[in-house]
């Protein structure tokens, strides 16, 4: 007998072998067979879905959750265009938080909608006696008052309180880490966020590092809500690169360092596993540290790169040869110059044809690195809704002839490179089907076409977020198709993205989402 039988549906399946179904039975949690083979048998329970259209689960394949949890709860800078404003709703975090001598965060800063940075000298004038760290948006740098910056070593760089890249680590590290318990509170929060979006599965993109990390044992906060039934969809995390820690081993082992006892890419189970290693090497656009070859649109400066190249190179080098897969984030085309150029010398020194090794965002690739990903059998990993979100401001610091190259869709597929659909939540929108719809129409939220011969179909779009996501994530026998053998993580949708005009896609209702074969409920229970 079926556990549960969906009928009367539109089934997108994503297989090629049985594209379109009506019905679909689930055993235990498992697609057991579609249409015909499930028809005539009894099943506990009957849904019928009146027509309605099922893909998939969505797998965003790069996002923070705890980032994105935390950032639910804390006080925002968001909506603030005037500094003003903004050091008010400092002022009244201050004032309604903890001690003289607290650590208060405050988040959602951008300067780009000030005109310019925030001073610590000013941050001062409304911090009540405590230290306060203003996070960027971009998650590459904060403003934080003169109280931290005291406490910082005589050579670590800022602008007058604004701190970027491993600076901003450097500041991260004067504090206690969150405790694990608020971890966890922060990723079940975030997680049913994304349930209620379509979203079953998720790779969470870098935890225990100095840039984003929460704490260096993250990874017990998500432990502990498996532990506790809590974790409410599948969640692959990515170790941060900075996590590895020199090892004595044996030459063929072949690593020089590794994550303690050995762990790397692989380790766990359908629920809770370990990924890729995430290595960053650059900044990010928003904050413009983002690493290019030519500078930024009227300027002199051209990003950075977040360490010495040779040694991000020898990061990235030892990291395969320890045989994780890697997750290399280069936003920046000069980023993705020395990511490819690592990654050959990688499998030059120990091929391995299946690494799946994957560049994170590739947000701004020359034509002439399109062949090296495809060469290199490397997936791009891209946020579509950030040429949505930031489109006019990326295209104006880009220029004309540069606007075409980011976050790339066509160009990608053309050279028959994998192309991954994310989101990078919560730097911006996390909605999958907002993902496919700007995929798709290549515009940003004011209307101006962002390189619009990236633009790629629906249903290649879609595939991006479930097939590929899938294969990036090495889950491609469980789950990016609905297949009879694989999880039964499903998305019910209020219309089929094929048929709508592309934009409306965005705004397509999720009427339900399946993870294990068990709906989810309005609460965000299983």
């Amino acid at each position: 007998m079926l556990c549960t039988r969906l009928t009367n549906a539109n089934i997108l399946t994503m297989d090629p072998d049985h594209p379109v179904a009506h019905d679909l039975g689930i055993w235990r949690g498992r697609i057991v067979g579609l249409d015909e083979a499930v028809t005539s048998l009894p099943a506990r329970e009957v849904v019928d879905l009146g027509g309605a259209t099922v893909l998939p689960g969505f797998i965003d394949s790069h996002v923070h959750l705890a980032w994105t949890g935390f950032k639910q709860r804390v006080p925002s800078v968001a909506p603030c265009e005037r500094v003003e404003d903004v050091l008010a709703v400092v002022a009244e975090a201050t004032s309604r938080t903890g001690a003289p001598g607290d650590w208060v965060d405050v988040m959602g800063y951008d300067q780009r909608a000030l005109g310019r940075h925030l001073t610590a000298a000013e941050l001062d004038t409304v911090c009540h006696g405590r230290k306060v760290l203003l996070m960027h948006d971009s998650g590459h740098g904060c403003v934080v008052n003169s109280a931290v910056l005291a406490l910082l070593p005589a050579d670590v760089p800022h602008l007058e309180g604004f701190l970027a890249e491993s600076a901003m680590a450097a500041a991260r590290r004067l504090r206690l880490p969150y405790a694990q318990s608020e971890i966890a509170d922060a990723v079940e929060r975030a997680a049913r966020t994304c349930l209620a979006e379509g979203v079953t599965a998720v790779a969470e993109a870098g935890i225990g590092g100095g840039l984003l990390g929460n704490s260096p044992v993250e990874l017990g906060a998500y432990q502990l809500l498996r532990d506790q039934s809590r974790l409410p969809l599948r969640v692959q995390l990515m170790a941060a690169g900075d996590t590895l820690g020199p090892r004595a081993a044996h030459r063929e082992d072949g690593f020089t360092r590794a994550l303690d006892l050995g762990m790397r890419t692989g380790f766990g189970d359908d629920w809770l596993s370990l990924g890729a290693l995430k290595i960053y090497t650059d900044g990010g656009m928003m904050a413009r540290t983002a690493a290019l070859t030519a500078p930024y649109e009227g300027t002199d400066h051209a990003g950075q790169l977040q360490d010495d190249p040779k040694r991000l190179t020898r990061l990235i080098v030892d990291g395969h040869l320890a045989g994780w897969q890697l997750a290399v984030h280069a936003i920046g085309d000069r980023a993705a110059d020395l990511a490819l150029d690592a990654l050959e010398r990688a499998q030059r020194l120990r091929p391995r044809p299946d690494a799946r090794h994957r560049i994170e965002h590739a947000g701004l690739i020359r034509p002439d690195q399109l062949p090296r990903f495809a060469g290199l059998g490397v997936s791009a990993v891209v946020q579509p809704t950030f040429l949505y979100s930031f489109g006019d401001d990326y295209a104006r610091v880009m220029g004309e002839e540069r606007a075409s190259w980011m976050y790339r869709g066509r160009g990608f597929l053309d050279h028959g490179v994998t192309l991954v659909g994310s989101s990078d939540r919560p730097v911006t929108d996390g909605a999958p089907l907002r993902g496919v719809q700007f995929m798709v129409e290549r515009a940003s939220a004011s209307g101006r076409p962002v390189g619009p011969r990236e633009a790629i179909t629906v249903e290649e779009a879609l595939h991006a977020y479930t097939v590929a996501g899938a294969y990036a994530c090495r889950w491609e026998d469980s789950a990016g198709s609905l297949t009879p053998g694989k999880r039964a993580d499903l998305v019910v949708l209020g219309d089929d993205p094929r048929r709508v005009d592309p934009s409306r896609i965005g705004g397509i209702e999720v009427v339900a989402t399946y993870v294990d074969g068990h709906e989810a409920t309005e609460a965000g229970k299983l």
